[in-house]
């Protein structure tokens, strides 16, 4: 059984503790540097989607094959989105650009996580694993180099993930948001990352995700709450991510109907409860914004989440803006110019919070 790594009590989630002084917060310079050599990330830079793609030979009736029709992205501004063909409404581009925020992402996270792909104590013998939503195909890259018996496969709306993986790893066009076609009892693990924005029924999700797996196999989520919060004042009333950012999620729910609100609806655990799993866990982390925080380690992770951002702002923004403001409203790449500023400023302590949720199906299922 694979070691979890230390975590907050799953009732609770810490305060973060704030460095007295800029000295005293141990500098993630990795990131830091990155930032230094490449100035251009505090500006939004566009790139043309390039990416190569790998797709499996399952037949089953949900995968398609990659045909013209995936591959005619829409365009917004530059940006290029998930074809059409889906009829899910997900809000970030699949260019190279947000592939890039995506892969730092992953980076951060495994930080955090003290180098493990996961919390749920899954076995070391595990044959089959599905990775949902799995956009870039690093998180199952590394779970086949580090599962060499295994088969990983990564799911997604679009082909944005390499040509060249591990033998045992895979990638198939999927959208989880409609009735899974794979065979029930299927995997020992499943794997959901950052789906918020996405799904409209978690309940229908984690039961497809139940009858998918393996009787006593895991299915884990993780989900962020965009929403940023500071627990000591840091964050004022009239900022713009008080003002615009925090916004724009209830917004974005509001107008598409996909949850943005995943840990304050608790969407994640009555999903879990509903589907039928036992032995359900929740685990919660504050991500800071920056280097902020005392402890080292998660300075570290503020810095690339930072990073993350600070690479693809309009990425992230450059949808939601046009449905709940409208595309011809005036004063985004203002609005934008001050959200980096903020974000990059010293003297505001905000953070995200990360919720992970696994449970078991039971061996009688």
């Amino acid at each position: 059984m694979a070691d979890q790594p230390s975590a907050p009590s799953p009732a609770a989630t810490p305060q973060l503790e704030t460095a007295q002084t800029e000295t005293e917060t141990p500098p993630a310079e990795a990131s830091h540097d990155l930032l230094e050599a490449n100035p251009e990330l505090e500006e939004e830079e566009e790139f043309d989607e390039d990416a190569d793609s790998a797709l499996g030979n399952d037949n089953a009736s949900s995968t398609n094959s990659l045909t013209s029709s995936i591959m005619e992205y829409r365009t917004i501004k530059g940006r290029t989105y998930h074809s059409e063909k889906h009829e899910s409404k997900y809000f970030t581009p699949n260019d190279e650009q947000q592939m890039q925020s995506q892969d730092i992402t992953h980076h951060y996270l495994s930080i955090l996580l003290d180098d493990k792909l996961f919390l749920a104590p899954i076995k070391e013998d595990i044959e089959k694993v599905l990775d949902v939503g799995t956009g870039t195909g690093i998180w199952a890259i590394d779970m086949g180099d580090r599962y060499p018996n295994a088969e990983i496969t990564g799911t997604d709306l679009s082909p944005t993930q390499p040509l060249w993986v591990p033998p045992n790893v895979k990638f198939e066009i999927d959208d989880c948001t409609k009735q899974w076609t794979w065979a029930p009892n299927s995997f020992d693990f499943i794997h959901m990352r950052y789906l918020f924005g996405a799904i409209s029924d978690w309940n229908e999700l984690l039961a497809n995700a139940y009858r998918c797996c393996k009787p006593g196999g895991w299915v884990q989520s993780a989900e962020m709450d965009v929403f940023l919060n500071s627990d000591d004042g840091t964050l004022k009333e009239d900022s713009t991510i008080i003002k615009f950012w925090n916004p724009l999620w209830r917004g974005m729910t509001k107008k598409l109907g996909v949850s943005f609100q995943v840990l304050e609806d608790r969407s994640q655990n009555k999903g879990f409860e509903e589907a039928g799993f036992v032995d359900i866990e929740e685990v919660n982390y504050k991500v800071p914004i920056g280097g902020w925080a005392r402890d080292p380690k998660l300075a570290e992770v503020g810095e690339y989440t930072l990073l993350a951002l600070l690479n693809d702002l309009s990425g992230y923004t450059l949808l939601p803006w046009n449905v709940v403001h409208g595309e011809d409203t005036p004063g985004y790449h203002e609005t934008l110019a001050h959200l980096r500023k903020e974000f990059k400023s010293k003297a505001i302590h905000g953070y995200m919070t990360l919720r992970f949720v696994y449970g078991r199906k039971p061996e009688s299922a």
